[in-house]
């Protein structure tokens, strides 16, 4: 049984971590510090592909670091965003995994109970201290009652006992295991974007279970409104050589929100100092080339000033060898203290859409798809931008495979009568994951395609990335992998499905910003309470908000 000091801080020092199929460049960790105590509750944040997951891994023992150390309590619950469970375990295994400790300790506090009647001195009594410690920490007593409001709320109370979970959906089994989760409450709960896949109930039910844990949540997360209510404090992987303190810290105590502001700041005093810096280098460069004449301007030498003039003039170049010399000293200091150039920030630079024709892009009526959407009318002008709204079930991903042409419904009239029709989807497939991300992007669209519209130029995938493997891209970097697939021919109509899932906070923005201007239409399904709260087009809710 673990004991109560199980509620102890989760640190981390020093870490290094790379990997071995991106040779020759920087770690993707390079000397990360975490200190988190109990009830402390972190989001890590930063740009797809500067090492959230990896950190989350190295934090979980998942991993093993180049460098450096990790100390966690034994009491700690991982929770990556594919969770990798066993082919032959079924759901009712796990949950009865998750609620075994909080069964185990309700009957061992039983039977020491016991034993001290009849011992009161006993060697029970600190056994039994330490137990019931640890019981209260885990509300062991509520855990039936807790699992079944948990797994309701998560949807997949239910789910078939004797199911394997590999036969479940990606969102099912994350649910699955988000649910077993939070009834385990653990010492340190690992999270990496919890809340793809979760509707409003869900989203309510997992804020509210984390911010009420006694211990350390760590969370990587791009959801901004998840960041706001949940996180005591942020940790950015991605903060620049100043950090966002100015002196190179990562950590920030402030919402997200305030995070902003200091990240723009932050980023400021970079582009100043690094201007300021380089203009000293060019100063003292431009004295490294001082000449005689800067130092005794004036006449040339007459004929009876000979000797003076050569005494004088072996004076004005030791003067000039001392003050060049100076400048070269210096020069070298500014030139190795330099801070680094701010790097250009990796920004969406393609158009979602293109201008469409005609006054309606899609047309339905009476649309029924058996058990997953009942649709009446829709019709859908050209340029209009239509937000889908829902929870979980209630069919936002099967109109947009059906508007895609990938599901036949099976009544119904389905009218789309935009030219080119793009697709980004939850789970989009994007090839093998020994295949480069540039030979991806070609076998997608076609190489007649890919090269009018180079991956490049649509600024989702950073440069040195187009020549990485696809299995060895983070999960954000394959979603923008896919959006670029998405958008290249500037598609009549676009459709979206939750396109700001494991995306990062600077794109998520940038793609509402190109929702606003793009001059095709746009249906887009979408959790995210930033975006929804931010959106002015219509709306569309399908089943029971």
């Amino acid at each position: 049984m673990p004991s109560a000091t199980d509620l102890q801080a989760l640190t981390a020092t020093g870490l290094v971590h790379t990997f071995p199929a991106r040779a020759g460049r920087p770690p993707v960790l390079d000397g990360v510090d975490l200190v988190a105590a109990p009830g402390t509750r972190i989001g890590l944040i930063g740009e797809n592909g500067s090492g959230k997951s990896t950190l989350l891994r190295l934090l979980a023992g998942v991993d093993t670091p180049d460098s450096g150390a990790v100390s966690a309590p034994a009491d700690l619950v991982y929770l990556p965003q594919e969770p990798e469970i066993g082919p032959h375990g079924t759901v009712g295994e796990l949950l009865d995994a998750a609620l075994r400790p909080l069964h185990d300790a309700v009957a061992e506090l039983e039977r020491l109970a016991t034993e001290l009647a009849s011992y009161p001195d006993g060697p029970a009594a600190a056994e039994y201290d330490r137990t019931l410690a640890w019981a209260v920490a885990h509300d062991a007593w509520d855990a039936d009652r807790r699992a079944e409001v948990t797994a309701g709320t998560l949807g997949v109370a239910d789910l078939d006992r004797d199911r394997r979970v590999a036969t479940l959906s990606g969102g099912q089994r994350t649910r699955l295991a988000m649910a077993a989760a939070l009834v385990r409450r653990p010492a340190v709960l690992l999270l990496d974007e919890p809340t793809n896949h979760l509707d409003d109930s869900a989203l309510d039910l997992l804020e509210r279970s984390l911010t009420e844990l006694p211990g350390v949540v760590v969370a990587a997360s791009h959801d901004r409104t998840f960041l706001d209510r949940v996180c005591t404090e942020l940790l950015d992987l991605d903060a620049g050589v100043l950090g966002t303190d100015g002196h190179g810290g990562r950590r920030f105590g402030g919402t997200f929100t305030e995070y902003l502001d200091a990240q723009a700041a932050s980023r400021a005093r970079w582009e100043e100092r690094f201007a300021a810096e380089q203009e000293e280098i060019d100063r003292l460069r431009e004295r490294t080339r001082i000449g005689t004449s800067a130092i005794a301007p004036g006449r040339g030498p007459r004929d009876n000033d000979k000797f003076i003039t050569k005494f004088k003039g072996a004076n004005v170049e030791r003067t000039r060898a001392r003050r060049v010399n100076d400048a070269r000293r210096r020069l070298e200091t500014a030139e190795r203290e330099a801070l680094p150039k701010p790097p250009r920030p990796l920004r969406f630079a393609g158009r979602l859409t293109g201008a469409g024709t005609g006054a309606l892009a899609v047309q339905l009526r009476d649309l029924r798809v058996e058990g997953r959407l009942a649709l009446d009318v829709l019709d859908l002008p050209v340029g209009e931008k239509l937000l889908v709204t829902g929870p979980n079930g209630s069919g936002k991903s099967t109109l947009l495979a059906v508007l895609h042409g990938d599901l036949a419904p099976a009544a119904g009239s389905v009218d789309v009568r935009a030219r080119r029709v793009g697709l980004l989807a939850q789970d989009p497939e994007i090839g093998p994951a020994d295949r480069t991300a540039r030979d991806a992007y070609v076998a997608l669209l076609g190489p007649d395609l890919a090269e009018r519209v180079p991956l490049g130029e649509l600024g989702l995938l950073h440069p040195r990335e187009h020549g990485t493997a696809v299995g060895a891209l983070s999960l954000g970097q394959r979603r923008r992998l896919a959006l670029a697939a998405a958008v290249a021919d500037a598609p009549d109509l676009l459709l979206l499905d939750e396109p700001t899932n494991h995306v990062s906070l600077r794109l998520a923005g940038e793609l509402e910003e190109a929702l606003g201007s793009a001059p095709g239409t746009v249906v887009v399904t979408s959790h995210d309470r930033w975006l929804r709260a931010r959106w002015s087009g219509p709306r569309l809710a399908l089943g029971a908000e």
